[in-house]
């Protein structure tokens, strides 16, 4: 069979998604019959039937929806190296994704550490995905937590949980709490919101949320606002994560920053400061 056409992926994709011929056209901005046809030719190409027809409705076999969540990967595959090819066109430059308010010390000397192009940050509560669809170029990561198939990583750092109260709360004067004692507040997220930290500081500090982050979050506390570890959670270990197969010079520098932070950071005696 020779080689589809990227035309006909996006046609299918329409057809898969809409389970209508004449919406699908309408989305493509064709007629319906062409599109009938470049299906049906699709289907006898690949030997298989993609699409159940009736009289009444479309849809898509078991055939079609594994082709379905193939094309899409594809499609997406395609607009990420069209990205990355126009990034190659131009200056050199570097963007570390970072969540929100986590490790800004470890960032600061992984910075201090890397002698490259400067790097942009872009701060993003899905730091995998910037990576996957070009946005980012490398990403602070939480093993363990993040989605890092297809990503290389070095480990950095761990993080202690900790709460953060405000200063009036029952809990706050507590050398820990757990998060059983944390969820009989009702202002208690049991997932970190997807807000900065300065607006989770400030919904604390109100007494409209009770969060648990990284121990971090520390070194940005305000005076309304303290940090309690919590005891019954476990740590957060952060990496640098990049994608495979990248041999771009400037994430090769940062990657040989993070390899001697890490080595450095193996070398502290545990509980040293």
């Amino acid at each position: 069979m020779d080689r589809l056409e990227t035309r006909e992926l996006v046609y299918f994709v329409a057809v898969a998604e809409e389970l209508h011929f004449s919406r699908a056209a309408e989305r493509l901005g064709m007629a319906q019959p062409p599109l009938s046809r470049a299906i049906a030719r699709l289907e006898r190409r690949m030997g298989v039937d993609l699409l159940r027809r009736t009289s009444r409705r479309v849809e898509l076999t078991a055939a079609g929806s594994v082709f379905l969540e193939e094309c899409l990967s594809l499609l997406d595959g395609l607009d990420s190296a069209v990205r990355r090819a126009q990034q190659a066109s131009l200056p050199p430059r570097l963007v570390l994704a970072v969540r929100p308010g986590a490790g800004s010390g470890l960032i600061a000397q992984l910075l201090r550490s890397y002698d490259g192009v400067e790097p942009e940050l872009l701060f993003t509560h899905d730091r995998t995905k910037a990576l996957r669809d070009g946005t980012a170029d490398v990403a602070l990561v939480c093993v363990g937590s993040d989605d890092l198939a297809g990503l290389r990583t070095i480990e950095l750092a761990e993080e202690n949980p900790v709460a953060l109260l405000p200063r009036g709360h029952t809990l706050a004067g507590r050398a820990t709490v757990t998060a059983t004692e944390l969820r009989r507040d009702p202002a208690f997220a049991e997932r970190c919101p997807p807000m900065g930290l300065d607006e989770m500081l400030d919904r604390v500090a109100l007494g409209r949320l009770i969060a648990v982050v990284g121990s971090a979050a520390g070194e940005r506390l305000t005076p309304e606002v303290c940090a309690v570890p919590v005891t019954d959670l476990p740590a957060t270990t952060l990496a640098l994560g990049w994608l495979e197969h990248t041999a771009r010079p400037e994430i090769t520098a940062l990657v040989r920053a993070a390899r001697r932070i890490a080595v450095d950071r193996a070398r502290i005696p545990a509980g040293a400061s």
